[in-house]
């Protein structure tokens, strides 16, 4: 999803809870994986790999000047003959380290991943989920977002445009510049706001 139709997206969803939660969170990521220089795990479910939202963090993370947002994929049936980039497993979670971020993104909760993140979490590892909320996945995690099942794509995607923002100044990357994802969200404003009233 493009800059464009994310900020579509954010006036279609101006006035919900959504944007405030979304935003909320993402500062939550951002502010943890900066706050250690790096270390971002993204995993999902056997059933669920967060590929999408690992490919937007990526380029949220160029565009912003946030080298820190692009995340390890882990997958759950990686395979050595993989890509590099997808060819982490599961072996990842267990020798994550405190100072790492751990993003779980599950819509259902399975046995073997709550127990990969119970073990990472013991470790140190900062555990934010995207998920059902109310489970053991939001007992285990230090923050967590509840979403349908339904709107997990659409959220991810909010989450991953609000991570790229800079905390302090909105559209300002990390080296003082308008980023590109502003000068968009800025031109799709003035496409798409009503014409002037007449005098």
């Amino acid at each position: 999803m493009d800059a464009v139709r994310v900020a579509l997206l954010r006036e279609v969803l101006a006035g919900t809870e959504w944007l405030g939660a979304t935003r909320r969170f993402a500062g939550l990521l951002r502010g943890s994986v900066v706050a250690h220089g790096g270390g971002l795990l993204l995993v999902g479910t056997p059933e669920y790999e967060p590929w999408h939202l690992a490919a937007h963090l990526v380029d949220e993370a160029a565009w912003s000047g946030t080298p820190e947002l692009a995340p390890t994929l882990v997958r759950h049936h990686a395979r050595p003959a993989d890509p590099a980039h997808l060819a982490v497993g599961p072996g990842r979670l267990a020798a994550a380290r405190r100072g790492e971020t751990l993003l779980v993104v599950a819509p259902r909760e399975p046995a073997p991943l709550l127990e990969r993140v119970h073990d990472a979490r013991r470790a140190g590892v900062t555990v934010l989920a995207l998920g059902a909320g109310g489970g053991d996945l939001a007992a285990l995690a230090h923050d967590t977002l509840a979403v349908p099942e339904l709107d997990l794509d659409t959220v991810q995607h909010l989450v991953s445009a609000a991570a790229g923002e800079n905390a302090g100044v909105p559209g300002v990357s990390a080296r003082g510049r308008r980023t590109l994802r502003d000068r968009l969200s800025r031109l799709t404003d003035a496409l798409t706001a009503p014409p002037p009233a007449p005098w």
